[in-house]
């Protein structure tokens, strides 16, 4: 075949030019009909309901060519663009009014690409299909009947024996996001059958079990609006939709304007379907808790907000979740595309906006994107809307951090670092005299706390001088620490210390260009303060006083920067691993370290993850050390849990290595958790014994950092559930403590 190609190229030139013409044309062709289908509906000149019948006599042209391709552009399209739905599905009933056939064939791929969505476990994308072949009803594509044995099979999952809520949950909640599109329909042509589906899904709805929801809530109060349950508060808003005769103002529906020639074409029925059995492998959707932050007091300007319980609020939330979903990765684009929803005049968009960026930002267990995207998200909406946004915005943050008191911890650590983040983008301007009122409160409290972490976190985006500036001079007592390292042995007095002669050494040879085997012949002759002197040194204890000398001197030493802390660690790294050869030897380093950089947390955080990195420490001394005597003070500050969970996901590694690092870090982990059960019934005990309420700021913030534990790792956690409850969550432990492990595990029930 090669020398034959290569024959017909030499004697007749034009004719492979000609197909490579040809194939040219017909990649230009498919390469058209995907932008016009993709496009559709964006703006334009002329009407929506004019471009979707040109397009459809377009298509319907190029049918007989490239029916596969145009088939598959908008299967696609209405997958991957699902606030788009009803544009895709009235194009389609045009279609398929001007051919049957293809009608036909559309049907079943969609039926297809929903079956094999449902067995590989996509779940967002099958209910996006589900609520696709539904609108297809409305456009006289599908048949009513067939659609509601569709609905009737679903429904029937939550009657299986020996499965897990979330998957009934699952098909349920399929089933009840798509009722707003084919309500009014099903009412008027089904009702009786209609009510009984409706009839099944209030019994399910009455009998759920919803023990996570306290552990899934951003707010402890439901003050001033009440947290519900995601199913709950979708049955509710369809309930008052039911009351409304089904009627919402918020769906676009094109296909109304063509009801005369969709109403002659023929309908196709579904095939029935057989939902896949459940199996232990199969990970479904977690449930949530819906976020509110807004109410219609809040927006008094312009139209009004919908009520919790209105129809309009979920399908304008819907429709906003789904344009971040489809263009989370170009966040211009996105923010584009969210001021450009179609429903902006009749609902204050901004608000809308606003609350379901932060409700996607502070849901939990994890937010759906990274968290820097939201950041940047809200940036480039203030860009698209200055006049405007930024206010709504800034009206955001107040009510947050009004409600901060009450606001789960994993929550607060996101807010801190959003609102730091988007300070640094507008020159650290803030009306701080409004949080005055801080400054005298406990320090504890959540308040003053988050206050003072987000000015660290500014502080890490700029350089201390610059926060001391933005800030009025009585928030000084919550401004961090000038953030430079403290050298004992430099110090005024210093010179009684042991250790002073041996760092002076130490410093001059560095500078001498000294080889870790120099540092460690110098280290060598200082005496153990541990042992008596007329003890012969045991080999297998560590010496504190090398470590003191040593670290403290090599990091002081590499203190001009990051790089310079990293090149000393490079350096003598046969240094430290020798000193740090224990457990023991190891926590002491890391107080070390502690010492030199307590006022500069993000470095202290680096060098212990680079410490981590390069095995000079493992994961279970840098927990310890966390959990010691030694961070009491620091325990529930935000950057120690930064470097907790970062120790955290380094031990989860271990589970691609060999089994036996993998039992060694599943027995560390349970050891952290049980720290947490030591600490917080000490401290249960102790108020008991003294008479005193337990609930302190403090017993909040390490019960909500226990908490943050399993909402941060919780896939891992997962995997030890058995073990954890029957060695450290058992009965004999407080509730307080017993219910948090509860909560967890009722997420996958």
């Amino acid at each position: 075949m090669s020398r034959r190609r290569n024959y017909s190229d030499d004697d007749e030139g034009g004719r492979p030019r000609k197909r490579r013409r040809t194939t040219s044309d017909h990649t230009e062709i498919e390469d058209r009909l995907e932008s016009l289908i993709t496009r559709v509906g964006e703006k334009s000149t002329s009407s929506l309901e004019s471009n979707l019948e040109g397009l459809a006599s377009v298509l319907e042209a190029d049918l007989t060519s490239y029916k596969p391709k145009i088939t598959k552009i908008l299967a696609t399209c209405a997958t991957f663009f699902p606030e788009k739905i009803s544009v895709y599905s009235t194009l389609v009933g045009l279609l398929n009014a001007r051919n049957y056939n293809f009608g036909g064939e559309f049907v079943e791929n969609i039926f297809r690409a929903l079956r094999d969505a449902l067995k590989v476990g996509e779940f967002e994308k099958a209910r996006i299909l589900l609520r696709f072949l539904t609108d297809l009803v409305n456009c006289h594509v599908i048949d009513l009947t067939s659609m509601l044995v569709m609905y009737e099979a679903f429904v029937a999952v939550t009657s299986e024996d020996d499965i897990p809520q979330v998957r009934s949950d699952w098909y349920m909640y399929a089933v009840m996001s798509s009722l707003p599109w084919i309500g009014r329909e099903l009412h008027d042509k089904k009702e009786m059958e209609f009510e009984k589906l409706l009839s099944n899904i209030e019994k399910y709805i009455n009998k759920r079990k919803k023990q996570y929801f306290p552990f899934l809530k951003v707010w402890e109060k439901d003050v001033p609006h009440p947290q519900e349950e995601y199913l709950d508060c979708l049955w509710a808003q369809l309930t008052k939709l039911k009351n409304d005769k089904w009627i919402e103002r918020t769906i676009l529906r094109p296909y109304l304007a063509f009801d005369s020639v969709l109403c002659e074409a023929l309908q196709h029925t579904l095939p029935p379907i057989n939902p896949p059995p459940h199996t232990d492998e199969m990970e479904y959707p977690l449930p949530k808790v819906i976020f509110r932050m807004f109410d219609y007091t809040d927006a008094p300007e312009g139209p009004h907000l919908p009520g919790h319980h209105a129809i309009d609020r979920f399908l304008i939330e819907e429709t906003l979740s789904q344009i971040i979903h489809t263009h989370h990765k170009e966040r211009k684009e996105c923010a584009a595309q969210l001021v450009s929803y179609h429903g902006k005049n009749i609902v204050p968009l901004n608000y809308m906006i606003i609350e379901v960026v932060f409700g996607q930002l502070f849901n939990l267990p994890q937010p759906p994107y990274l968290e820097i995207f939201y950041a940047s998200l809200l940036i480039e909406l203030c860009k698209l809307q200055p006049s405007s946004l930024p206010q709504v915005l800034a009206q955001a943050t107040e009510l947050l951090y009004e409600r901060v008191d009450y606001m789960n911890v994993t929550c607060v650590d996101r807010f801190v670092t959003w609102f730091s983040h988007h300070l640094s983008n507008f020159q650290f301007r803030w009306s701080w005299e409004d949080w005055g009122e801080c400054i005298s409160m406990n320090p504890e409290t959540p308040k003053p706390k988050f206050v003072k972490e987000a000015l660290e976190k500014c502080m890490r985006l700029s350089y201390h001088q610059r926060i001391v500036e933005s800030v009025p001079e009585n928030y000084a007592q919550l401004i961090p620490e000038k953030p430079s390292p403290i050298y004992k042995y430099s110090a005024i007095g210093s010179g009684s210390l042991p250790g002073t002669i041996p760092a002076n050494q130490l410093i001059a040879s560095i500078k001498n260009k000294a080889t870790p085997d120099e540092v460690l012949d110098i280290l060598k002759d200082i005496p153990n303060p541990k042992q008596d002197e007329e003890q012969m040194e045991d080999e297998s204890s560590f010496n504190p006083l090398k470590i003191d000398v040593f670290v403290l001197t090599v990091l002081h030493m590499g203190s001009k920067s990051f790089s310079h802390s990293f090149s000393a660690l490079a350096k003598f790294h046969p240094v430290f691993k020798a000193l740090a050869d224990g457990e023991e030897s190891q926590m002491y380093m890391l107080g070390k370290v502690y010492e030199i950089w307590q006022n500069h947390h993000q470095m202290m955080g680096v060098l212990i993850d680079k410490m981590l990195r390069t095995q000079i420490v493992d994961c279970a001394s840098v927990a310890n050390f966390l959990f010691s005597k030694d961070m009491e003070n620091d325990f529930t500050r935000l950057y120690v849990w930064e470097i907790m969970h970062s120790t955290i996901r380094k031990m989860n590694k271990h589970e691609n290595r060999i089994e036996k690092e993998l039992q060694e870090a599943r027995a560390k982990l349970d050891q952290h958790l049980q720290r947490f059960i030591i600490i917080l019934s000490e401290h249960l005990v102790k108020c008991e014994n003294e008479g005193k309420d337990c609930d302190t700021p403090w017993y909040k913030q390490v019960k909500g950092r226990l908490q943050q534990i399993f909402l941060t790792h919780y896939q891992q956690v997962e995997k030890y559930i058995t073990t954890l409850e029957t060695l450290l969550f058992t009965a004999d432990i407080d509730q307080h403590i017993l219910e948090v492990f509860q909560q967890f595990r009722a997420l996958r029930m």
